[in-house]
């Protein structure tokens, strides 16, 4: 697949140039919880490389980045938010990567009806003397009642705020030895998003 401006845009504009927000809902009901346990249930950390390539031109007066990997050459105009251009020199690397990670937490209460949905983001740039780089990440956490346990396919289904029913396989059967319907869970999805400009090292 050849890496067109439009993706490169999207990757890097977005990224040296995003906005911090906050979108907070209701506050999750687990005051006066016990210590949750882990359920070492639908557990997943993965990280994938969306973009690597190498920095060959660079144009001060139209602030154009050439960039070029095995699929080919990008261009990218930097618009006059990304304060730092003049820290991007011909050679240094360009690493565009995401990375999402679940898990899941039982909390040891009865549930009470409420079923809530808190997101977050927020933003991490560079230095103004620095190249450019920045992260974006997103939180979701998400209470859940517990509709339905099934030892014998080590399965735990739980319905969100939205209704919707998943169900979600349980590595250690032994934990659900301590698991009910009627009691809730904690889902935690975290993912983000992350450019940079590095210079390689000699």
């Amino acid at each position: 697949m050849n890496i067109k401006l439009t993706s490169i845009s999207l990757a890097i504009v977005t990224l040296l140039a995003g906005s911090f927000s906050v979108n907070a809902q209701t506050k999750p009901a687990d005051a006066g919880a016990t210590k949750p346990m882990v359920i070492d249930a639908a557990v997943v950390d993965n990280r994938y490389q969306l973009y690597e390539g190498t920095v060959v031109k660079t144009d001060k007066k139209t602030r154009t980045i050439t960039f070029s990997n095995k699929e080919g050459e990008s261009k990218f105009v930097a618009g006059p938010e990304i304060t730092n251009f003049d820290q991007i020199k011909k050679g240094d690397r360009v690493n565009v990567t995401y990375e999402l990670a679940v898990a899941i937490e039982l909390i040891k209460t009865k549930s009470d009806g409420v079923r809530s949905k808190v997101e977050t983001n927020t933003v991490t740039t560079s230095k103004a003397n620095e190249k450019p780089s920045e992260t974006i990440a997103n939180k979701t956490t998400i209470i859940a009642d517990i509709v339905a346990v099934d030892r014998d396919k080590k399965l735990v289904s739980v319905k969100g705020p939205s209704g919707k029913v998943t169900s979600v396989t349980v590595k250690n059967p032994a934990l659900l030895a301590d698991v009910n319907v009627g009691e809730q869970v904690k889902v935690i999805y975290y993912d983000a998003m992350a450019a940079s400009i590095t210079t390689p090292k000699k």
